[in-house]
């Protein structure tokens, strides 16, 4: 099991508090997933039509590949009140995303949640937080699994940023006295995590670009994507993550940055637009990952482009699979550290 670090606040998780169930679920509604879409950029029609996801082998409308950091935002809020507790949301960085999409997330589904705390490591003077997120339907079948690492900045909050924050952000509920919110449990206890070849095994495909279309190498085409200042209110919004720093020239400003910037995620759920338009398939991404390094500056006069490019890594021809490497740029600047798909193909 992962050890914290010897340093670590004495208010993270200990060691026999890493394993934890949440009491709530969340229902997917199609309305939030045509939201979702819409904030992301996201615009196949298997998002909205349900004729159009029964076209790729569903049931009902399916969520775009990054729906599910909807619910993990809640997540981290709830550990953050609970067992890590001694963070405050305001200095929390997120620097690495893993989606494993063991089937996509469709309208209907009722998903409960399971989260460890994978490690929480001392590093010059930050604390580097890993969780491990799991959401499982009503069968108990594991729907998608998560990674998430976060960089937590130690001591006390800018009190000026504590002002502004009161002053323009809606006043957050905490959960902390609410009851049975969250349950720690035994690492037993945890749902089994399977991996994608069996989870996906049998699983539809109709992808434009075939198997045997591709080689390693093969460069997908370069796209250009826009966001404004409104994208980034939008997606707030949606996606319920508060941070003035994405809507506030002076929360940006006191945070050091030369403007307000959009989310890593959204800038994330940009490059799953990016592979769906070559795809032709959003369910068609297994895996998603990515290492944020920079940020998008969005002027308040004219919208911020994203030229995003890929290549292929790797092909499996036992699975049809394809790894691809994605690179985003914004003003000649890198956003992604290290970004990585893994796909089935037709």
């Amino acid at each position: 099991m992962p050890q914290l670090a010897p340093e670590a606040p004495s208010s993270a998780a200990t060691a026999d508090q890493r394993h934890f169930r949440f009491r709530d679920h969340y229902e997917v509604g199609r309305e939030k997933i045509g939201e979702f879409a819409r904030a992301v950029q996201n615009s196949h029609r298997a998002h909205r039509y349900d004729d159009d996801a029964a076209e790729l082998g569903w049931d009902r409308v399916v969520a775009p590949p990054t729906f599910g950091s909807v619910i993990g935002l809640n997540i981290t809020r709830i550990l953050l009140d609970t067992a890590l507790s001694r963070y405050d949301l305001s200095q929390i960085l997120q620097t690495d995303q893993v989606f494993d999409i063991h089937r996509p997330i469709m309208a209907g589904d009722r998903l409960r949640s399971q989260a460890v705390i994978e490690s929480v490591r001392r590093v010059r003077g930050n604390d580097f937080i890993t969780v491990k997120a799991i959401f499982l339907d009503e069968s108990d079948t594991v729907v998608l699994s998560g990674d998430t690492s976060l960089v937590a900045r130690l001591g006390a909050a800018d009190p000026e940023i504590a002002r502004l924050v009161e002053g323009i952000v809606m006043p957050r509920h905490s959960i902390a006295d609410e009851p049975n919110v969250l349950t720690a449990v035994g690492p037993e206890e945890i749902a089994r995590i399977p991996d994608l070849a069996e989870s996906r095994s049998g699983t539809p495909v109709h992808t434009e670009p075939t198997f045997e279309d591709l080689t390693a190498g093969y460069r997908l085409p370069d796209s250009t994507m826009r966001l404004t200042r409104g994208d980034l209110v939008n997606y707030a919004g949606v996606s319920g993550d508060p941070n003035p720093i994405h809507f506030s020239d002076r929360a940006a400003e006191l945070a050091g940055l030369p403007t307000v910037v959009a989310h890593g995620l959204l800038t994330m759920g940009l490059g799953a637009q990016y592979l769906t338009a070559w795809l032709g398939d959003p369910t068609a991404i297994e895996s998603y990952s990515v290492r944020l390094a920079g940020f998008v500056p969005v002027d308040a006069r004219s919208p911020a482009h994203i030229e995003f490019t890929g290549r292929i890594k790797a092909l499996d021809p036992e699975r049809r699979t394809a790894t691809i490497l994605l690179n985003a740029t914004s003003g000649g600047k890198k956003l992604f550290g290290r970004a990585m798909a893994q796909v089935r193909l037709s």
